[in-house]
């Protein structure tokens, strides 16, 4: 038997020390040491994902040899292409074969249920779904409510110690794996309770060995904590090659995956998706649904166009600008920058001659986005503008501009595909900057472009 022994880890940043510290030398946080006991290691065991039954002594293991890097030949693997479009755009074109991607997001956003989507989507391939928080009746349940038809090549294992895992897929062999939680898995190389710092990192040492070495992919579901971040420590995010956040807000139908780290291709993508009875629906135009509840004689409201990724959206804006009730004004953003939105009102108030200093402002970015696209600036003072003068802004009319301190209009990225999507909504007309019409065939568009130069031009061309 090993000896065991105490080692204090930071929870922030997975640090580790011989005693209690205040303050972690590493990543500066106060109180993040936490008492865990761990087990020495053997040499041959180490970070092993193999069982025990197939490395005695742990003979099997090679050790690496360096090569020179022109001898390396780069083949190039297939991904594995799924049914949900939405996830493929989000990883880049598919899952990578010996990749591991990391899925975080709040209790009950709906992880359990996309990853389980996923397994039973691929019919092609022998999907290994390891849960540790649910039973497999519970597991059966929900499948049937996802799919109709049953998926013969879904295995379905409740186990959260990793040696016994990997016996399974022994005998499984199968081509993706799903590990729901990484938080619930404990190995036996450590003795620190499941969840840990120490545990955490073990147990995904051993996946990733695992992928890299059998080009199995590998989907971990993580936990998070109660400021939005992953849990565990920050190392967790640095092995992994992808990680993929699924947020949303629970009492509204719309989910967003949001790539916050991806080797394998782009981080600016996002997939939205629609929770209904059966599951996720993906949302192939959010564009519609997104405006399809606005209403065309109210005032407060601005239609703007954004970019998410690669992909436009025209977005509502809605804005509520009433007398202050109590002597400090109140400032409100709900999906918008709060600290953005008070320089676009110190803006108004300079340039515009707007008196709002003894008025509450509310922003609602409606659909549950939140979104930081410069080009939304725009349509918030118009909101604004809107709101306070209770004058409604036409329904087929979009904005898509930044707007600067000086209360200059100034050019956004891509503005011709935020053209085409205003375009194929059935917009009339759209107010951008002077400078983006520089090097673009504004005649080839279907609607009437507004090019402005100062923040008074868009405000005299909708209030009059």
């Amino acid at each position: 038997m090993a000896k065991a022994k105490t080692v204090f880890f930071c929870q922030s940043c997975g640090a580790q020390s011989v005693k209690w510290i205040g303050r972690c030398p590493v990543c500066g946080e106060w109180n993040t040491y936490v008492e865990e006991v761990i087990q020495k290691e053997e040499p041959a065991q180490a970070g092993s994902w193999k069982p025990a039954s197939t490395t005695p002594g742990g003979s099997s293991t090679k050790a690496a040899k360096s090569r020179p890097l022109n001898d390396i030949v780069a083949e190039d693997e297939p991904r594995i292409i799924t049914s949900d479009g939405e996830l493929n755009r989000v990883l880049g074109g598919g899952i990578v074969p010996g990749s591991i991607v990391l899925i975080g997001g709040e209790p009950g956003i709906g992880k359990s249920t996309l990853m389980l989507q996923i397994a039973l989507s691929l019919r092609k391939h022998k999907v290994l779904y390891v849960s540790g928080e649910e039973s497999e009746a519970q597991i059966k349940m929900r499948a049937e409510r996802l799919v109709d038809q049953q998926h013969p090549n879904c295995y379905i294992l409740t186990e959260t110690q990793t040696q016994n895992i990997f016996r399974q897929i022994d005998q499984v062999q199968p081509n993706i794996v799903v590990i729901d939680s990484i938080q619930t898995m404990h190995s036996s190389l450590v003795e620190s309770g499941a969840g840990s710092v120490s545990q955490v990192r073990e147990c995904t040492t051993e996946f990733l060995k695992f992928a890299k070495e059998t080009s199995t992919p590998v989907l971990l579901i993580g936990h998070i904590t109660k400021d939005g971040s992953l849990a565990g420590p920050k190392t967790l995010e640095h092995m992994v090659d992808t990680v993929l956040q699924f947020e949303g807000d629970r009492h509204m139908s719309y989910r967003i995956l949001r790539t916050i780290k991806n080797r394998f291709g782009s981080t600016s993508e996002l997939g939205i998706y629609e929770m209904q009875g059966t599951g996720l629906r993906q949302v192939s135009n959010p564009s519609e649904i997104l405006l399809s509840q606005r209403s065309e004689s109210l005032s407060g409201m601005a239609i703007g166009a954004t970019l998410e990724g690669n992909r436009p959206l025209l977005v509502e804006v809605q804005a509520l600008v009433t007398p202050a009730t109590y002597g400090t004004p109140q400032r409100s953003s709900t999906g918008f920058d709060s600290k953005r939105l008070q320089m676009l009102l110190a803006v108004l108030e300079k340039r515009a001659g707007l008196r709002l200093g003894q008025h509450d402002v509310f922003l609602n970015i409606a659909g549950g986005l939140r979104l930081d696209d410069p080009a939304l600036d725009m349509a918030v003072c118009a909101a604004v503008v809107s709101s306070l003068n209770d004058l409604p802004i036409p329904g087929d009319v979009c904005l898509a501009a930044e707007v600067g301190l000086s209360g200059e209009i100034r050019a956004v990225a891509r503005l011709d595909q935020r053209l085409a999507e205003a375009e194929k909504l059935g917009f009339r007309e759209m107010y951008v900057s002077h400078f983006n019409g520089k090097g673009l065939d504004l005649a080839r568009y279907g609607l009437k472009v507004q090019p402005v130069s100062r923040l008074d031009e868009v405000l005299n061309g909708l209030f009059g």
